[in-house]
């Protein structure tokens, strides 16, 4: 093989790798988000979350226009969902990054110690299916766009 194409062959194969463990570093950064949610009671994990997002990262899940930021979501968790379901999981079953986005399909279960959105479920758990799309931009999610099956967690919980 020629001096050339060993050398262009080298330069090819270390900027893939360079890709590979960029794409790697953004998928750990989303994996935080998940992380927190898994753990809504701890400060280091709310602390790393903090860490991994842009100062005016946004949670948009409806198109209200009302969307929370880093500290009204970190709240929400560390307030409403620790008190509530101290056992809330949520388990990351596969993760896709294309450019800027990585697109995540989760799987949510907790047991809420007292009524969830008016619907008290007496001790009963729920499983239902998340779906997220997280944009990165210098190395820090910028929004999160998310789904939730919270109708089928109600209705799990009402044992309907």
């Amino acid at each position: 093989m020629s001096m050339f194409r060993a050398t262009l062959l080298s330069t090819l194969l270390l900027i893939g790798s360079m890709a590979n463990s960029a794409l790697a570093d953004e998928k750990a950064v989303v994996q935080t988000f998940y992380d927190f949610l898994s753990n809504p009671a701890s400060e280091e994990h709310a602390e790393a979350f903090k860490n991994s997002t842009a100062n005016g990262w946004e949670s948009i899940g409806d198109y209200s226009g009302k969307n929370k930021n880093r500290d009204e979501f970190v709240g929400q968790v560390s307030g409403f969902f620790a008190k509530l379901m101290p056992d809330l999981k949520w388990d990351v079953q596969e993760m896709i990054q294309e450019g800027d986005k990585v697109v995540v399909r989760s799987r949510a279960t907790g047991t809420p110690n007292g009524p969830l959105f008016g619907v008290d479920g007496k001790g009963k758990s729920f499983d239902i299916l998340t779906i997220d799309i997280h944009t990165i931009e210098d190395g820090k999610i910028v929004s999160s766009y998310h789904v939730e099956d919270w109708a089928g967690a109600l209705q799990q919980l009402s044992g309907k």
